[in-house]
């Protein structure tokens, strides 16, 4: 699985370095280092939003504080 999270001035300002130092936490809190991949990208062009992550190419929008709720939904439940 690819997860890529914007890292763009916007999606900076709202939050992405703190939803990757999550994201990364929880990849290794749930052993899944060799299941997930996690990249960063500059602006996916949709800036009005939350900090822009996709999965596999599907776009979502995350904050700081759905990181974890997000993580469950999206990548854990799908992964395993």
């Amino acid at each position: 699985m690819k997860v890529i999270i914007c890292i763009g001035s916007s999606c900076n300002l709202k939050g992405s370095r703190q939803v990757v130092e999550k994201l990364l936490a929880l990849v290794k809190e749930n052993h899944l280092e060799d299941k997930v991949e996690l990249g960063g990208t500059f602006c996916m062009g949709d800036c009005v939003n939350g900090v822009n992550v996709t999965v596999d190419g599907e776009k979502h929008s995350v904050s700081p504080d759905t990181t974890e709720e997000f993580f469950q939904k999206e990548i854990l439940a799908k992964v395993q």
